[in-house]
C-alpha cells in the first residue's frame, strides 16, 4: 500500500485510472465485470489504502440487500437458533440481515421497526411481542415492507410461519395420559398468541381423551420464565395445590424453573419408582436436554420454520408481491422423550 488514505470512491477512481461506473459495478457484483477489469481493480485495492463504504453503496441501490429480523427477546434461546438459521441463510443468498431485539417492550419493538424501514431494507422477517406490541405500528410496518411474520401470528404481513400447536400440544398430552396420570398444565400470563393456542389445544385434548382439563395460572409477567416458573412451582407444591403429578408446561423455560423448584423441596421428577412428578414441556429449548433430569419436551422444526421463512420472503421480494393473499405455513412438533416424564 502506498499509506496515503483514499477519502472516497471518485479520488480512487482518478488514482486507479478506473471509471467510476466501473468500480460501482464492481463493488455491486464483482462477477458482473470483465476479468482483466477485475485484476485492474484488484491490484489497485492492493496498492491503495482504500475500502468502500458498502453500507453507503446498498443505500443507494433500486433494491438494497439488508433483510430485516425482529424478535420479541434475543436472549432466549430459541429465538437465538430460529435467528441464527434466518442469518445463515439470508447471507448465503448475498443479502446482509439485521437484528433488532424488543427485550419485551413494546417501545423498543416500535423504535426497532422504525429503525429498519430507515435502512429501506429488501424485506423484513418479524416474530411480534403480540398482545403487547403497538398493533398500528406493526401494520404499518409491513404495509410498507414486504414482510414474513414468524412464531407469533400476529394478522399482518403477506404469510406467516410457525409451529402447529394443536398437533404438538395432542401429541404430548396424548403421550402423557398413555404413560401415567393425566396431566395439568401449567401456564404464565400470555405474552403472545402461541400460549393461548396452547392451552386451548390442551383443553381440547384432554376432553377427545375423556379427562377433565386442569390449568393453572403462574404469577408473574416479563420474559424471566424460569424465574416464573420457580417461583410458581414453589408456591403449589408447598401448599400441596398440584392437581396431578404430572404437569406439562406451556414452555420449556416454564418447564426448566419447575424442576428447579421440585428440586428444592427435595421431590424426585421423573417416570419409575421413587418419583413424585413428572414434568414436560414444549419447544425442545436449546437447554432441555441438559436439565436434571432431562426434559421430555415437543420439539419445534427450528430448521423448517427458518428455511420457509426465508424462502417465502425471498419469493415475495423477487416476484414484488402485491397479493391480499396472507398464506399460513404451520409445522408439526416431534415429541422428544427424555427422563423427566
Amino acid at each position: 500500500m502506498t499509506g496515503r488514505r483514499i477519502k472516497n470512491m471518485d479520488e480512487f477512481a482518478k488514482l486507479s485510472d478506473i471509471s467510476r461506473p466501473t468500480l460501482s459495478k464492481y463493488f455491486n457484483d464483482a462477477e458482473s465485470v470483465r476479468k482483466s477489469s477485475r485484476v485492474k481493480i484488484e491490484a489497485a485495492l492492493e496498492k491503495f489504502d482504500y475500502r468502500p463504504n458498502m453500507f453507503a453503496i446498498n443505500q443507494n441501490r433500486k433494491l438494497t440487500k439488508t433483510i430485516g429480523i425482529v424478535v420479541p427477546y434475543l436472549a432466549d434461546p430459541f429465538f437465538s437458533e430460529i435467528v441464527r438459521r434466518i442469518e445463515r441463510r439470508c447471507i448465503d443468498a448475498g443479502f446482509w440481515p439485521v437484528v433488532f431485539s424488543a427485550h419485551g417492550q413494546k417501545g423498543l419493538e416500535s423504535n426497532a421497526l422504525a429503525i429498519l424501514q430507515s435502512l429501506r431494507p429488501a424485506g423484513a422477517l418479524i416474530a411480534p411481542l403480540g398482545r403487547h406490541s403497538d398493533f398500528e405500528v406493526v401494520q404499518q410496518f409491513t404495509k410498507e415492507v414486504p414482510t414474513v411474520v414468524f412464531d407469533s401470528n400476529v394478522d399482518v404481513g403477506k404469510a406467516f410461519v410457525g409451529s402447529n400447536n394443536s398437533q404438538s400440544i395432542g401429541l404430548i398430552v396424548d403421550y402423557l395420559c398413555r404413560t401415567g396420570e393425566p396431566p395439568c398444565f401449567l401456564e404464565m400470563p400470555p405474552v403472545n398468541p402461541n400460549a393461548n393456542k396452547r392451552r386451548d389445544a390442551y383443553v381440547q385434548a384432554m376432553e377427545r381423551l375423556g379427562h377433565d382439563p386442569q390449568v393453572i395460572r403462574a404469577d408473574g409477567t416479563g420474559w424471566e420464565f424460569e424465574r416464573i416458573g420457580l417461583e410458581a412451582g414453589m408456591r403449589l407444591i408447598t401448599t400441596r395445590s398440584l392437581p396431578s403429578e404430572t404437569i406439562l408446561c406451556s414452555n420449556d423455560r416454564l418447564a426448566i424453573g419447575l424442576l428447579a423448584a421440585a428440586y428444592q423441596k427435595g421431590l424426585r421428577v421423573g417416570h419409575g419408582p421413587g418419583c413424585a412428578l413428572r414434568v414436560a414441556g414444549h419447544d425442545d429449548h436449546p437447554w432441555s436436554q441438559f436439565t436434571c433430569p432431562p426434559l421430555t419436551t415437543v420439539a419445534q422444526d427450528f430448521t423448517a420454520i427458518a428455511e420457509k421463512s426465508v424462502e417465502t420472503l425471498f419469493e415475495i421480494i423477487k416476484n414484488n408481491s402485491t397479493t391480499v393473499d396472507r398464506p399460513e405455513f404451520v409445522f408439526d412438533g416431534k415429541l422428544v422423550l427424555r427422563a423427566s416424564a
